[in-house]
């Protein structure tokens, strides 16, 4: 039991376990519908919690690189939004084709994580100042291209069927938006890095203790430079996916999603104080995020209460890997 305790899959357990008694109580507690059905598992709501996901997800499958390594990264909300801004411009001023518009969208994301990886690993910047930092500029930089008006892909007819568009449903029982399977995929992805590469190595090693991993001959400084740049990559993709839901790219959207990205990385058992956690665990924590929120939307909880019961969540999950944590 004891080894239970100790290991970093017990948070894994307790946020499936937290997921599926949310599903369960917003199921009997929502409203009905006209056939007396639960409004919440309807498949209207179903597909709003997927598309919700999407984005979250793949924001904090990225965040996850950064927080086993004991870093944070403040600014992927903000570069979302670059990328989206980017992303817009592309596809919409200058007329380049989509798959490319994407590719410029993701190419912004992972310059600004290298950026943010170059101040942290070669400047010696704490990780908090130096994202925070970042965030701002991203944020400056999204209004300044866009002109503090939203971008419309009236010129890439199509695209928001990145994201919402379905080529696998469930014939009369629901439609599954692409942008969730992008957000799988991209999980999937994350995962191999994590546990099957020599960067997913060095980026437990990093997080478990950099200066014994430095001592012995690896280069902490590089390998934690493209650790921000991958989660500045998936930022990018982030970006991409929210401008293809929203069918433009919103100069003003974007800060405040690093929290809810980082609530699911912790949530799902991944350790603030770096040396642990799973991408698995991260996409559970998205969906509890998503599930919490819509859940207390459709029961009329106001919306500072539901802050108030996601920080609650947020503080319960760290505690508990904290007391882990104490007693290995």
């Amino acid at each position: 039991m004891k080894t239970i305790w100790k290991s970093d899959a017990l948070q894994r357990f307790l946020a499936f376990g937290a997921l599926v008694m949310l599903i369960i109580f917003f199921s009997i507690a929502s409203p009905r519908s006209s056939d007396g059905s639960s409004i919440f598992l309807g498949a209207n709501n179903i597909e709003g919690i997927l598309i919700m996901t999407a984005v979250n997800g793949i924001l904090a499958v990225g965040v996850t690189f950064v927080i086993v390594t004991g870093g944070i990264d403040l600014s992927i909300g903000t570069v979302m939004t670059l990328s989206a801004v980017i992303t817009a411009k592309l596809a919409s001023d200058f007329g380049l084709p989509i798959p490319l518009a994407i590719l410029g969208g993701i190419l912004t994301g992972a310059i600004a994580g290298f950026i943010n990886g170059t101040v942290i690993s070669r400047m010696r910047v704490p990780p908090f100042v130096a994202t925070l930092g970042m965030l701002y500029v991203a944020k400056g930089l999204s209004l300044i291209i866009a002109e503090l008006a939203p971008i419309y892909f009236d010129r890439a007819s199509g695209f928001s069927d990145i994201a919402i568009g379905v080529i696998v449903q469930i014939p009369g029982v629901i439609e599954i938006p692409n942008g969730v399977l992008i957000m799988f995929g991209a999980a999937i992805i994350g995962a191999f890095i994590l546990t099957r590469t020599l960067l997913g190595r060095y980026t437990f090693a990093l997080g478990s203790n950099e200066e014994a991993a430095r001592i012995s001959g690896v280069n902490t400084a590089k390998w934690k430079l493209l650790v921000y740049t991958l989660a500045g990559m998936f930022s990018g993709l982030a970006g991409v996916m929210i401008a293809a839901r929203l069918n433009s790219a919103q100069p003003s959207l974007g800060q405040g999603y690093e929290l809810d990205a980082i609530a699911a990385v912790v949530i799902g058992g991944t350790s603030l104080s770096g040396g642990e956690g799973s991408i698995l665990g991260t996409v559970i924590g998205a969906f509890v995020i998503s599930v919490l929120t819509t859940g207390l939307r459709i029961l009329s909880v106001p919306q500072e209460w539901q802050l108030v019961v996601t920080g609650a969540i947020l503080i319960g999950a760290v505690f508990l890997d904290m007391a882990r944590r104490r007693s290995a």
